[in-house]
């Protein structure tokens, strides 16, 4: 029995294996930047006397933060890979991320909100506007895709950031759109709750791909509601 409908379990577990291999590598290169480094030793004091981290917490904190970055960077990553394993979606080498020439959809994805600048986004409205107008992608839609949404939503709407620097928002165009994670999950596998599915398989998946111990049933459903927060 596979882990899910929607894509094939060698694609799912390379895609989760990169992730887990990141997060681990990372650990261990902050880990030997911990002994190389000059720690910073006025954070580590008012840390440690304002919120009770003895140093041993400091510490596990400080390696959390230095690997923070690198393996968000690698979770985008990760959705990128488990989207554009869809049958009939692909992983685009350069320019927008994924494609579906059958359903005439490319996408832009974002892990979280924020990660991109609102002073920045219309720079990404602009790059999929230019793309649409190109002859291999006439009538397309374009996707900006936020995977983690600024509220417990789902949206799909158009796309209309706003230019500081004129003080105007680019105009609207039905086909270039901005969408939640799990709206835009259900869009490209057709199966509803899709990324719940996918979130409620991963500690099986991680643990099939690594050596790591499984987590325990109060631990499941800690995380989980931190999922159940976010959509």
């Amino acid at each position: 029995m596979s882990y899910l409908s929607y894509i094939a379990d060698d694609d799912l577990k390379t895609a989760v294996k990169k992730v887990v291999d990141c997060i681990l590598e990372t650990q261990q290169k902050a880990e030997e930047a911990m002994y190389k480094n000059v720690l910073d030793p006025f954070s580590a004091i008012f840390d440690g006397a304002v919120q009770g981290f003895n140093l041993d917490d400091w510490l596990k904190m400080e390696r959390a933060r230095q690997t923070q970055k690198t393996v968000q960077n690698q979770i985008g990553y990760f959705h990128q890979n488990i989207l554009g394993s869809i049958p009939g979606w692909r992983v685009l080498p350069k320019g927008f991320d994924i494609c579906n020439d059958t359903k005439q959809i490319f996408a832009e994805i974002k892990n979280k909100h924020n990660t991109v600048k609102g002073s920045d986004k219309f720079g990404i409205y602009d790059y999929l506007s230019s793309r649409l107008n190109e002859p291999d992608y006439q009538g397309f839609t374009a996707y900006y895709v936020e995977i983690i949404p600024s509220r417990k939503e789902l949206y799909n709407k158009p796309f209309t950031p706003s230019d500081r620097t004129t003080g105007t928002r680019r105009p609207l165009n039905e086909k270039i759109r901005q969408i939640s994670g799990q709206a835009f999950y259900d869009l490209a596998t057709g199966v509803p709750g899709a990324l719940s599915m996918l979130f409620d398989v991963l500690p099986d998946v991680i643990c099939e791909v690594s050596e790591l111990d499984r987590l325990s049933k109060q631990q499941l459903a800690s995380y989980r509601s931190i999922f159940d927060r976010a959509y």
